[in-house]
């Protein structure tokens, strides 16, 4: 690079001449700029532990990673010391990887496999091990009793250090946008129709890799992957058309009116379910229920279900908590889509007081009023919920646990789930919400 002419100041005696020549002609000269020279060679010397600063969080979230105990996630891997094979990739290195992500709000592992090659904190946590978006997206969603328990392991981190506690929880769901298009929703007879087809196919594909080879026949890889398309289809239509029966039954009674609209399931995401989202319009989606401790704001449970209404959700969700904690939950914080007055019954038997606000059953009549046919136990929380002090708790649940929704929707990488399937859904789903208590606490669990 010329730097006479790139840097300002080096020639000072041409710029003085320079300077006099505008003064006497009135003459402006050329602008000078440091331009980019991208021909020349940098030799740059680098270790990968220096790629990130001491004080990086990723640093963190690999030393809370060394401490838990992965032997579940481990349980599948064959490769042993002395034997034949090509080592596995470290397991710590897959849960940091996609723990990580989590907390950036990257949900693809195509996305997360081009990180690791491009971004210094992915770089840094490989340190050298490449990885491929085949084994990053096979490691996210096979492993859901090992990410159960390693949610239920980091609460109990939380809850030995005096950081958490389910005394007091508040609930709220979401429904989250399915991998399935509208248009993927077919009737029962339109299903068998596909299936049928579906069915044909494999065989026909099954036909032609046994049949002799020709000069016109793809290779094995070409074929295996059509094979394997054609019977993950046909595996589609079949649970399609599992569906059914309890879709037929939910469609024949609709609001205590009946319906005369035939159900639909998806081809492509048979579990999910057609929705109400919360801009109104309606959309395939999975309903996720998220679980919170109100004095921490961390995540003590959260699951998902293919139902749209929340009104089953408030006693599997406190069962989840507990075994998670091995504690008991004292108040249950919950909205009015979840009130059901036989599960404040049964709540209230538990030791559990119920914090939900009361619905009107008639025009001018106060909601909180005990009715004569109310039990104890609703009577009771009518009256929890009338008092100052029990509307003042239940002002806590919109503070904490709609606000961790709306963290996880558009920081977590629950904007829209990119996998199909119930299980595969609440494998991201604990993703997501290990990453938040992580992100939160991971300096706290460390130290």
């Amino acid at each position: 690079m010329n730097e006479q002419r790139f840097l300002p100041g080096v020639d000072a005696e041409a710029a003085g001449a320079a300077g006099s020549r505008e003064q006497e002609t009135g003459e402006v000269g050329a602008l000078r700029f440091r331009r980019p020279d991208r021909a020349q060679t940098q030799l740059v010397v680098c270790a990968v532990d220096d790629l990130v600063p001491p004080d990086h969080h990723v640093r963190l979230i690999w030393a809370l990673v060394e401490r838990l105990d992965l032997s579940r996630f481990a349980a599948s891997v064959r490769v042993r010391e002395g034997e034949a094979g090509r080592p596995a990739t470290d397991v710590r290195l897959l849960v940091s990887l996609w723990l990580w992500s989590a907390t950036q709000g990257v949900g693809s592992a195509r996305e997360v496999a081009r990180l690791s090659e491009s971004h210094d904190a992915y770089r840094w946590l490989c340190g050298g091990v490449s990885v491929n978006y085949h084994t990053l997206s096979d490691f996210r969603v096979a492993n859901e009793a090992a990410l159960d328990g390693l949610m239920t392991q980091v609460l109990a981190l939380l809850m030995a250090k005096g950081l958490v506690s389910v005394r007091r929880i508040a609930q709220d769901g979401v429904r989250v946008r399915a991998n399935a298009g509208k248009g993927s929703f077919h009737r029962r007879p339109t299903l068998e129709t596909a299936l049928e087809r579906a069915r044909e196919q494999v065989e026909v594909l099954k036909r032609q890799r046994e049949a002799p080879a020709g000069e016109d026949r793809p290779s094995a890889r070409v074929e295996a992957a059509r094979q394997r398309a054609a019977r993950e289809r046909q595996e589609r239509l079949e649970q399609a058309l599992k569906e059914m029966p309890a879709l037929e039954a939910a469609k024949a009674r609709h609001n205590g009116k009946a319906s005369g609209a035939a159900p639909r399931a998806s081809t492509t995401d048979p579990e999910a379910r057609v929705m109400k989202m919360p801009e109104g319009g309606f959309r395939p989606a999975y309903n996720v229920q998220v679980a919170c401790d109100t004095s921490s704001r961390a995540i003590v449970g959260a699951n998902v279900t293919p139902s749209g209404s929340d009104k089953t959700q408030s006693e599997p969700m406190r069962e989840e908590v507990q075994r998670r904690s091995g504690g008991h939950v004292q108040e249950h914080l919950m909205d009015g889509g979840f009130v059901r007055l036989e599960d404040i019954e049964r709540a209230e038997a538990a030791g559990t007081a119920v914090y939900a606000p009361p619905q009107a059953s008639g025009k001018g009549m106060d909601p909180c009023a005990v009715r004569k046919d109310d039990s104890a136990a609703v009577a009771a929380w009518r009256r929890r919920m009338a008092a100052p002090e029990g509307q003042r708790i239940y002002r806590e649940r919109a503070s904490t646990c709609e606000t961790i929704n709306a963290d996880l929707t558009a920081w977590r990488g629950l904007g829209r789930f990119l996998v199909r399937g119930l299980s595969k859904v609440r494998c991201v789903v604990l993703w997501s919400a290990l990453a938040y208590n992580l992100f939160h606490f991971a300096r706290a669990l460390v130290t």
